[in-house]
């Protein structure tokens, strides 16, 4: 059975890479405006379970499942637990007269959690952190180009390893988050001249900055557990990670083609390779409160923050909020855990959240919502499942000539279980 498990877990695993491959060679990548500002595009690493239930991480916790955003709820785990996910997103970019679409499909996280006591667990993870990807233009007159028309192009991701632990005394649980957050950031922007070139003397100019990221990350966890009664549980957690500072090279090129009677001529008029500096990640913390029936249903809400006014590259500010923060509420249920009938055994969820970016843009914050719905389908006779997750929403305004975005957001996932440091029993 373990052999079995761990070949459908590194089958996932592949298949998943694969994908992820596919669609990151494949130009027609997902469009994301709003990425081309500060990190880029956070990505919600949370499991495929929790999406379906409007990503109520911070009071959480599962025996079978793995929730990395509260390392607290290590310590719950009974049993040593693979977990696997992929997403696929459809975006409806709206802006004055333009409508279009774009999507792509990428994976979505990879765990392992396992107890190592009764009340204590560890945990090896890997997600997407941030997204880079956008190709935009616009035309209009600009300095020593006269009437142009410019090109933004932007890609990349950053990804997080780590391992975390978690520990449980009387009803209190602590845990942390160790890892390496890491990626290659490009961003492009191409100017073509549209007068006549014995005017201006340059065809087109393009700046380049190519900027590579790797450094430790960490964030910190807290959970209460309180028995109201033999039935229900009320749970309450809280997450933080301090303002840290990520080490950062970039190399950046100026290259302008100039006219030349009849030719063009291309010339790099500046360079400013292997500069080092920090990408400076802001503050954030989450809080949250959760009532549970013991393996029948659990409801919750999260409140999380971020300072993204802190928020630095290279020491420069970029266009953050004064104001991001995500509402989460959202709740599972379980008609008969212990049934022989599929449908009695499968846990159904339904969520929303609401939330402001830490991006702003011409004084107006970016604000998204959606509502959520997912299903865990089990394996027979086991705790194994196979997970499901429905996003729907919006993001953005049209106002002051920004974009909005309608979006759906389909994740599928799986966790396997399996029992580690069983000791050996003889008559």
């Amino acid at each position: 059975m373990f052999h079995t498990r761990i070949s459908l877990l590194i089958t996932s695993v592949v298949l998943l890479s694969l994908s992820h491959s596919t669609y990151a060679q494949n130009s027609n990548k997902e469009n994301a405006p709003y990425s081309r500002f500060g990190i880029g595009e956070f990505r919600n690493g949370a499991n495929t379970l929790l999406r379906g239930m409007g990503s109520i991480t911070s009071a959480y916790s599962n025996p079978y499942a793995v929730n990395t955003y509260n390392p607290a709820s290590y310590s719950s785990l009974k049993l040593t637990t693979y977990e696997g996910g992929a997403i696929g997103s459809r975006r409806n970019i709206i802006s004055g007269s333009s409508d279009y679409r774009t999507g792509m499909a990428t994976f979505s996280h990879f765990n392992i959690g396992v107890p190592v006591s009764e009340h204590a667990g560890f945990t090896l993870g890997v997600r997407p952190f941030s997204h880079v990807y956008y190709n935009l233009s616009d035309t209009g007159a600009r300095d020593g180009f006269g009437n142009s028309i410019a090109r933004y192009i932007g890609n990349g991701t950053t990804h997080y390893a780590f391992i975390g632990a978690g520990g449980e005394y009387k009803g209190f649980s602590v845990g942390f988050n160790f890892g390496y957050l890491f990626g290659t950031l490009s961003k492009t922007t191409f100017i073509e001249s549209l007068e006549s070139t014995t005017t201006t003397h340059v065809l087109e100019s393009e700046f380049s900055s190519y900027t590579r990221i790797g450094d430790i990350y960490w964030t910190l966890g807290a959970m209460h557990t309180a028995k109201l009664n033999d039935k229900l549980t009320l749970r309450t957690g809280a997450t933080f990670a301090m303002n840290q500072d990520l080490k950062a090279t970039r190399d950046e090129y100026w290259i302008a083609i100039l006219y030349r009677v009849s030719s063009g001529e291309e010339d790099t008029a500046y360079a400013s390779p292997e500069v080092t500096s920090t990408y400076t990640i802001p503050m954030s913390y989450s809080a949250g409160v959760q009532l549970a029936n013991t393996d029948k249903w659990t409801i919750g809400l999260d409140y999380s923050g971020m300072n993204a006014k802190d928020y630095r590259s290279f020491g420069n500010v970029d266009s953050t909020s004064d104001n991001a923060f995500r509402i989460s509420l959202g709740g599972e249920y379980t008609p008969d855990f212990s049934s022989r009938k599929m449908l009695q055994r499968m846990t159904y969820r339904i969520g929303g959240y609401y939330g402001n970016d830490y991006i702003s843009l011409r004084n107006t914050d970016i604000n998204y919502y959606a509502i959520t719905i997912g299903a865990s389908i089990p394996f027979k006779r086991s705790t194994d499942r196979i997970h499901t997750a429905l996003e729907i929403g919006r993001r953005g305004t049209e106002t002051n000539g920004l974009f909005k975005e309608n979006f759906i957001k389909f994740s599928l996932g799986i966790s396997l279980n399996d029992k580690w440091f069983i000791k050996r029993r003889y008559d």
